[in-house]
């Protein structure tokens, strides 16, 4: 009896140790890093929605993902989770006219396109829809998963406090902060400010007095998701 418990109990220490090595082998750790900056020319004919009237070069950099360029970003990126990270994505445009002759490179524009979340540990690529979020208007201030900013009306015509949380399809705050006329000042509002302990936001609209909101603060609603295979079922024990 002695020599079969041994044989059995060798028998499960290799099936265990080969199912951690097979678990092991089924993640994969991803490479997932923002590159070196370089400088593309850049102005309001390119982007009239985006650009500022003085703007001539757009500062890029490219997101690489296992040593492939998935997408090229613009602008400072924002830690969400240790995992997790925010950064605005930016957009080559084809700016060649039904009539023109083709080119050998084609003609081409950059411009500044929606905010992006990257997962460094699957290497997955989301972007992000941001309510009444307008790339002409809104300048994003981020805090922990909470992006605040100006937003605009479907209309085009009323400029509203927005606070968005990922993942959540209502914003946490909308309130309207003015009226936006055709002429209005470039840029519609200042960077707007967080401040932690009590959770509030403050918003510039320009032309108007600053507006602050308090946040009641909830749980982080972003999920991030394992990479990891599906585990095999272990067979059950055979009855002894």
């Amino acid at each position: 009896m002695q020599v079969r418990a041994l044989i059995v109990a060798v028998l499960v220490a290799v099936f265990l140790e080969g199912g951690q090595d097979s678990q092991a082998a089924s993640h994969k750790t991803h490479a997932v890093f923002l590159g070196a900056p370089k400088h593309v020319p850049y102005s309001k004919t390119g982007d009239p929605a985006g650009a500022a009237a003085d703007e001539k070069e757009l500062k890029i950099r490219a997101l690489i993902v296992d040593g492939v360029v998935k997408e090229w970003t613009t602008g400072e990126s924002h830690d969400v989770t240790d995992r997790s990270f925010v950064i605005r994505r930016a957009l080559r445009l084809n700016d060649s006219l039904p009539g023109d002759k083709p080119a050998a490179t084609g003609r081409w524009v950059w411009q500044r396109g929606p905010w992006i979340l990257i997962d460094r540990s699957t290497g997955h690529v989301t972007a992000l829809k941001l309510p009444d979020y307008d790339p002409g208007v809104s300048q994003v201030s981020w805090f922990r998963d909470y992006a605040a900013y100006c937003g605009l009306s479907a209309s085009g015509k009323s400029l509203y406090a927005v606070v968005a949380q990922l993942t959540v399809r209502k914003p946490v705050l909308a309130k309207k902060l003015a009226a936006l006329d055709a002429d209005h000042s470039d840029p519609a509002c200042a960077q707007t400010e967080w401040q932690r302990d009590p959770l509030q936001v403050t918003f510039h609209p320009a032309g108007n007095a600053a507006q602050s909101f308090n946040i009641v603060p909830g749980s982080a609603a972003l999920v991030e998701e394992s990479d990891d295979a599906p585990e095999t079922p272990q067979p059950a024990a055979a009855p002894q």
